[in-house]
């Protein structure tokens, strides 16, 4: 089996009712700009229906925005993506990063290899997860410090200001997050 992206056409019926929803609009009003029928309007939104591309011209034009951004924002209907691992050699210690999710998706996760900038300070909009593969760090976090070695985790949520070191030569930690461009639903009553 050899590296692939099997991918199937993308579904821009959520795309399209978060637009609408966006702007406030009904179905009936986004109906009568287009001349579409509100049946139809809804297949798509429930992606039951694929717009050709002239009734994604029209909707994109009633939502005051381009079809090529409505497809940009829109969701894949299945794919599978493969990243292999890198080959590295003994000698190799330099610091890197590796993204181990390519594309526009709603996860993105990252892996990091060797020692960073540790005075860099990271605050993300939406919740993360920082999984120590190899060796061990220290990450800093609204104010108090954490030691975590091989197999821990630490789960922060969106707009904790944090950063973090490796403590050890030869370092691996997984951080995997929420995109930035997903509206993740903020529930402080826990």
């Amino acid at each position: 089996m050899g590296d692939h992206k099997e991918q199937q056409p993308v579904r821009v019926g959520a795309a399209v009712r978060r637009r609408r929803r966006a702007l406030e609009l009904t179905l009936a009003v986004v109906a009568e700009r287009t001349g579409l029928s509100v049946p139809f309007l809804s297949q798509v939104e429930n992606d039951r229906a694929r717009p050709s591309s002239t009734s994604l011209e029209k909707l994109a034009d009633a939502l005051r925005t381009t079809a090529v951004e409505l497809l940009a924002a829109a969701d894949p209907a299945a794919s599978v993506d493969l990243v292999r691992a890198e080959p590295l050699t003994e000698d190799d210690f330099t610091p890197r990063t590796r993204n181990l999710v390519r594309g526009h998706h709603q996860l993105h996760a990252s892996e990091f290899t060797g020692d960073h900038d540790a005075g860099r300070e990271f605050q993300h909009r939406n919740d993360e997860l920082m999984y120590v593969a190899d060796g061990a760090v220290e990450i800093e976090a609204e104010g108090r410090a954490y030691r975590l070695g091989r197999g821990d985790t630490l789960y922060l949520t969106g707009g904790v200001r944090h950063r973090w070191r490796a403590t050890v030569p030869d370092t691996r930690i997984v951080v995997v997050a929420v995109a930035e461009h997903i509206e993740a639903v903020q529930d402080r009553t826990r």
